[in-house]
């Protein structure tokens, strides 16, 4: 894996800004679902319907709570830069490249393949602390990190 120098704020802003994308994604869905939600026929004819449409609402508030709660989280991932691993990190192994904030899953940035990750998850509580040069074993996946932002 070649070895780039990464602005760790230009990711943390493409992170941000990817889940601010999706809670405005969310909330049209929500609302486009409200909508169908009144103009269905209040008789007993549609009543899986109205429920069926209640599900949909309720998974969509749970989603969108979750992306509120992510929107809270990344005010606590620090900018600074660090030799060791800790929240806010960005982590360059031999494998692959963390950003070790919330447990946002695999986004591509300039080209190149991300992981956010939780510093809750097992992949970052295995290299907290660690620094360039260690290496870790996860679920039979040997890695070496080469680079902390």
């Amino acid at each position: 894996m070649q070895l780039k120098n990464y602005s760790k704020s230009d990711i943390r802003a493409f992170v941000k800004d990817m889940i601010t994308g999706k809670v405005k994604t969310l909330e049209f869905y929500r609302n486009f679902t409200l909508e169908a939600s009144r103009d269905i026929k209040k008789t007993t004819k549609y009543d899986s319907m109205r429920e069926e449409i209640q599900n949909e609402i309720y998974h969509l508030d749970r989603q969108m709570s979750a992306l509120i709660n992510m929107q809270r989280d990344m005010q606590k991932v620090l900018n600074s830069s660090t030799d060791v691993v800790k929240l806010g990190s960005l982590v360059i192994t031999n494998k692959a490249r963390f950003y070790i904030s919330v447990s946002l899953g695999e986004f591509f940035y300039d080209g190149e393949r991300f992981y956010a990750i939780s510093a809750e998850s097992p992949m970052a509580r295995m290299m907290m602390g660690k620094q360039a040069g260690d290496e870790f074993t996860l679920n039979g996946i040997h890695q070496l990190i080469e680079k902390v932002f």
